[in-house]
């Protein structure tokens, strides 16, 4: 995998204003942040996507998560927020290390703005589906 400016951050090569730090898991501020207290939980696993993620390094970042957005919303007053998590270029990923977003949401003028685009899910299509992903489970 290519190295990444959160390779960097994770070996203290550019600075951060760091939330959280234990063996596994780093989090931070947002540098270009969509609302105060946007912060970036990430696995110090360098891989690109969540499926290449080793099950050591998603439960550490699934035990940190929840804490950091109670304080995120704490430290913000909001009570609001979005988790977003992007896999790929065309999902949108910018960095390719694995990242979480906590993106406050405190109005409609801050905050991650969603245009979703919801079809029908034929249930027959449905069925058939979800058996061919259990299947590869």
């Amino acid at each position: 995998m290519p190295d990444t400016i959160f390779g960097k951050i994770i070996r203290g090569e550019i600075p951060c204003h760091k939330v959280y730090e234990d063996d596994r898991v780093l989090a931070f501020l947002d540098v270009f942040p969509l609302s105060p207290g946007h912060t970036l939980v990430i696995p110090k696993e360098a891989v690109a996507t969540l499926d290449q993620l080793s099950d050591e390094s998603a439960a550490a970042v699934g035990r940190v998560l929840p804490r950091i957005c109670r304080a995120v919303m704490k430290a913000t007053g909001t009570t609001a927020y979005n988790l977003l998590q992007n896999n790929g270029s065309s999902a949108h990923q910018a960095v390719f290390h694995v990242h979480f977003h906590i993106i406050p949401k405190a109005d409609e003028s801050h905050g991650l703005g969603i245009i979703w685009k919801a079809g029908k899910l034929d249930p027959s299509q449905g069925a058939n589906l979800a058996q061919r992903i259990a299947s590869a489970l």
